[in-house]
């Protein structure tokens, strides 16, 4: 009898284990109270749509697996940047004032150096650095927070130059210089992020000369505001409030043509929701946003957010970016630690990942890179970096961008149908193949493709194209039809005439 009641316990706690189970992977995938697969779209109304993971997590890089705990014990400590240059990776290990530089050498990663002083100079140490950057020569440079400057260093690192506040009267000289962010274009320019800094990026030429700023945001006031401050404030009450300044930027990254791509976090939901906000901007020499955004939502991340029974609140915010070749680029978000990439017209390319404690997975987010379509994801609480590899679902959404910006338009379209068929929700193969072919000059295929990916700007193009093709193939249909409407009119009106004139003729012989 005891042996029964044991079995049928056993039985029992057997078949609420399945249960157990798959509550807390639900619980895993769910716990943002939004997500119901780890990657998707957004379709043309707004709509989660489940796609096929563009990515998968190939590795991951902690101070164990590239050995800090045998050269010195020291673990990495809330680590702020990457940055890549050919195989190397560099990490800014700020709490522990060094940058960590890992070389990839196809399989894994192995760490080359502990850069950690700087020979020529003083202070020789890093004091809390936040970001680096290597320029083609692979000279380094460091933004080094507490030390108030940002240090150029060769490749032997001996001291070449620094950046430092700036005596210029437009900038606050009360305020510290606090270089957070940084990046350096290939004539040797250096743009800042400074931290309390409004007025955009600190620009320095070469020779570390300050000419000024660029891109800063601009001021959002409404007239009610304006109205208030300027005439029904006294001269203290305005003191004491909060001026009209810009907010920051969040970080930077400057791609082979030059433009400077900028993420901004603060900002209202209402002006996002306008596209006012402008979370992701390009910017020119000039400082002007050209960002192209020719999609029905605009790259601001998570279209749809939501407010309660989920602990993370609020949209998408981008704490970095950075940008692939043909202009694509890869936004991290620090608020549900997910990537979004984008094409070079600001659409959708795929949506994936989620805050936890599982592989692929971050606590919490704050920079990201990229090695060729390999993505890496630094995690400044686990100290550690997910290396991403593209799919065989995500090499061929990048594969059929490539080969149409090449000119290949025929594969392009053959490789966007192979993506179809792995995601036929996936409107950008629609209008991808809709591109490819109008370049054959299939406009009324085209039009097809466009009409199924809602594309309506595109479909106009398209329709116009079609509409001049038909003309030109039909012209001589078209001036016979042209003709006949013309000359019939005319032929039977000349008959009347002359009918009538004989009719006339034969009553007056009658008369006669």
């Amino acid at each position: 009898m005891k042996g029964m009641i044991r079995a049928i316990a056993i039985l029992c706690l057997l078949a609420l284990l399945p249960v157990t189970v798959l509550a807390d992977d639900s619980y895993s995938m769910k716990q943002d109270g939004f997500s119901t697969s780890y990657s998707y779209i957004y379709d043309y109304w707004g709509d989660v749509q489940e796609a096929p993971n563009p990515y998968r997590v190939s590795t991951v890089i902690d101070s164990i697996t590239i050995g800090l705990d045998k050269l010195d014990g020291k673990r990495m400590s809330r680590p702020q940047s990457l940055f890549v240059h050919e195989k190397d990776l560099y990490v800014a290990d700020t709490f522990n004032n060094r940058i960590l530089q890992l070389r990839y050498d196809g399989v894994e990663f192995e760490l080359v150096r502990v850069i950690s002083e700087v020979k020529g100079v003083e202070p020789a140490t890093f004091n809390n650095p936040y970001d680096i950057a290597v320029d083609a020569d692979e000279n380094i440079y460091v933004a080094d927070y507490f030390n108030y400057r940002v240090v150029m260093m060769d490749k032997d690192l001996n001291f070449i130059k620094e950046f430092t506040k700036p005596t210029d009267s437009t900038y606050d000289q009360g305020l510290d210089f606090l270089p957070k962010k940084i990046a350096v274009d290939v004539a040797g320019r250096v743009y800042v992020l400074g931290a309390n800094i409004n007025k955009g990026f600190i620009k320095y030429e070469a020779d570390t000369t300050f000419t000024g700023y660029i891109g800063a945001n601009q001021v959002s006031v409404n007239m009610a505001q304006y109205i208030w401050k300027r005439y029904f404030q006294t001269k203290e009450q305005r003191a004491a409030s909060q001026s009209f300044a810009p907010t920051e930027y969040e970080n930077l990254y400057i791609d082979d043509e030059g433009f400077i791509y900028a993420t901004n976090t603060i900002f209202s939901e209402y002006d996002l929701k306008w596209d006012k906000a402008k979370p992701i901007r390009r910017l020119n020499s000039l400082g002007g946003d050209i960002l192209i955004k020719n999609d029905r939502y605009p790259p601001i991340g998570d279209i749809w957010w939501i407010e309660e029974g989920t602990q993370y609140l609020g949209p998408t915010r981008f704490t970095d970016i950075t940008v692939l070749k043909n202009d694509l680029y890869v936004a991290l978000d620090r608020t549900r630690g997910r990537l979004f990439g984008y094409d070079n017209q600001g659409v959708l390319l795929w949506a994936f990942g989620t805050r936890g404690n599982v592989e692929g997975a971050f606590t919490s987010a704050i920079s990201v890179e990229h090695m060729g379509y390999d993505l890496f994801v630094l995690d400044q609480v686990e100290n550690s970096i997910t290396v991403f590899t593209p799919t065989e679902y995500g090499q061929m959404i990048y594969d059929a961008n490539e080969t149409y910006l090449n000119g290949e338009y025929d594969r392009s379209a053959d490789i966007w149908r192979d993506v179809m068929r792995m995601n036929a929700n996936y409107p950008l193969a629609f209008r991808g193949i809709g591109r490819a072919i109008l370049r054959q000059d299939d406009f009324e295929g085209a039009m097809r493709y466009f009409e199924m990916a809602h594309d309506q700007e595109s479909y106009g193009r398209a329709f116009k194209l079609y509409r001049k093709q038909w003309i030109e193939k039909n012209i001589l249909w078209i001036v016979l039809i042209l003709a006949v409407i013309l000359i019939v009119p005319l032929v039977i009106g000349r008959v009347k005439r002359a009918k009538w004139e004989v009719i006339m003729h034969e009553q007056s012989k009658v008369r006669q």
